[in-house]
């Protein structure tokens, strides 16, 4: 029997393997792996998947015919986000708890489904979209760490054909990571990871708790503790987790109180005190410019050429040679 479209298109969104990383509650994001992909082409199906830690990405197209019907998909213990792309709109339809909702989604639509929740969708047209997944855990863990909330009274609302520019926006930039053909950069998706669960905390569940606020950035004490770590492990991977466990204080409050402190994320700051050391070995050593980027904390050469270029105006190679 012909596996109808919108079946192949809730098999395209759940196909990440199960056999992928995933978080338990009170551990720190694990290393990214290798994104998956398809081959890509104007006129085909495609897909580029990628496990972060606790949160999953799947950017895909798929060609649905609305008179195939209906097909139910479930994700367990992960809520699900759902933002179309598509540059025409297009016809769908989804129901739950026997409510049906029928329209033309567009470019910038969003629907959110909460962990354990059973869906029926159907769809008609191009269908470009990224889903994007946050493991229950991680977000409860959240809750307790950065909102002080009860994690086991935390309740995600289903949304149907939504607009949220915060989470366009980080969409926006997580698929940016995931298509660079490098992936080195796990303290810049830990902390979207952390700020989407925060959103969504905020402004998606029935209690929408309140942000504590902290102000005046980190102790001079600790903000020395947390640079002379990262200068120690420049050549290592480096979590948010790593730094914030430094402090005693959430991730996400980490972020937030280290950029008071430097004017620079996290992230923008391990990016260019790896850069300086990479203009110190530049100059210094007679080390190739792949065992430099190695180095530095840099996963590759073209990766280390990206950033370096993008802080210094100049390739690696023109700067050993000025």
């Amino acid at each position: 029997m012909q596996l109808s479209n919108a079946r192949r298109l809730s098999t395209f969104l759940r196909s990440v393997s199960e056999s992928e990383a995933r978080l338990g509650s009170g551990l720190p994001l694990i290393p990214m792996s290798q994104p998956q992909f398809s081959q890509p082409s104007p006129q085909s199906e495609w897909h580029v998947t990628q496990q972060w830690g606790p949160m999953a990405i799947r950017h895909c197209r798929h060609v649905c015919d609305y008179a195939t019907g209906e097909d139910p998909w479930t994700y367990q213990d992960e809520h699900t986000l759902g933002l179309f792309l598509s540059p025409r709109p297009f016809r769908f339809s989804h129901r739950q708890d026997r409510r049906t909702y029928t329209g033309l989604y567009s470019k910038g639509d969003l629907l959110i489904t909460p962990a354990n929740t059973m869906l029926f969708t159907q769809a008609g047209g191009d269908v470009q979209i990224v889903q994007i997944r946050l493991q229950d855990a991680f977000m409860r863990q959240v809750a307790g760490e950065t909102l002080g909330q009860d994690g086991d009274h935390i309740e995600l609302v289903q949304a149907f054909q939504a607009r949220d520019h915060q989470i366009d926006a980080i969409a926006t930039m997580l698929l940016a990571e995931l298509h660079q053909s490098s992936f080195g950069n796990q303290l810049y998706v830990d902390s979207l990871a952390n700020v989407l669960a925060v959103h969504l905390l905020r402004h998606h569940t029935t209690t929408r708790p309140k942000l504590p606020t902290y102000t005046g950035g980190l102790p001079q004490r600790q903000l020395l503790q947390v640079l002379d770590y990262i200068d120690a492990h420049l050549g290592s991977e480096i979590t948010l987790a790593d730094l914030a466990v430094l402090v005693d204080i959430s991730q996400f409050h980490f972020g937030r109180l280290f950029k008071q402190s430097l004017g620079l994320s996290p992230y923008q700051y391990l990016l260019q005190q790896r850069v300086e050391r990479a203009k110190t070995l530049l100059k210094q050593t007679d080390k190739s410019i792949a065992d430099i980027a190695l180095e530095c904390g840099f996963n590759s050469h073209s990766h280390m050429g990206r950033k370096f270029r993008q802080l210094t105006d100049m390739t690696p190679k023109a700067y050993r040679n000025s």
